[in-house]
């Protein structure tokens, strides 16, 4: 298994993202793939845990839309540690199973699906929710739209945003 598993060449979209969590599905069977809840626009929202240990590592990328970028990073990170893990050696000088039997590691990888997509051109520009959104960006003329957009479809900070694992 050499060939990657994990998109890093394409602008991330949600799609993507989904894609990308079967592919490792399928090569890692160990993960534990589940939801968080719903985005506004009814898109599952992700986690991916890693392990088995007691002790609990959380991850989440994209909360803000424009700074989607993190989303294949944290996801090639799955994928490299899972490479490790079944060829029982390290990632970053650390042994992967040490980590995999002490630690389970939570991420959620987009936090922001419907953002990410506005960013990443994802979203039809004749749809209710872009143009919503461009209404919104247009009391905002020095932000450029819509890679500038950093909230959910609703132009709603993530800020306050709270998991409970």
């Amino acid at each position: 298994m050499n060939s990657s598993l994990v998109s890093t060449n394409v602008s991330y979209s949600y799609d993507v993202l989904m894609n990308d969590i079967n592919n490792l599905k399928m090569a890692f069977p160990f993960l534990d793939i589940g939801s968080i809840g719903n985005s506004v626009l009814g898109k599952k929202i992700p986690y991916i845990r890693i392990g088995n240990g007691q002790k609990h590592v959380f991850y989440a990328c994209s909360f803000h839309a424009n700074e989607w970028i993190c989303s294949p990073l944290v996801m090639k990170f799955v994928e490299d540690f899972c490479r490790a893990y079944v060829n029982n050696s390290s990632i970053f000088g650390y042994d992967a199973s040490s980590i995999f039997k002490s630690s389970s590691i939570f991420i959620v990888p987009m936090v922001n699906p419907d953002g990410v997509n506005l960013v990443t051109g994802a979203i039809d520009t004749n749809s209710f929710a872009f143009l919503n959104a461009k209404k919104i960006a247009d009391g905002f003329p020095d932000i450029p739209f819509p890679d500038g957009w950093k909230a959910n479809i609703r132009g709603e900070s993530l800020i306050n945003f709270h998991l409970y694992f």
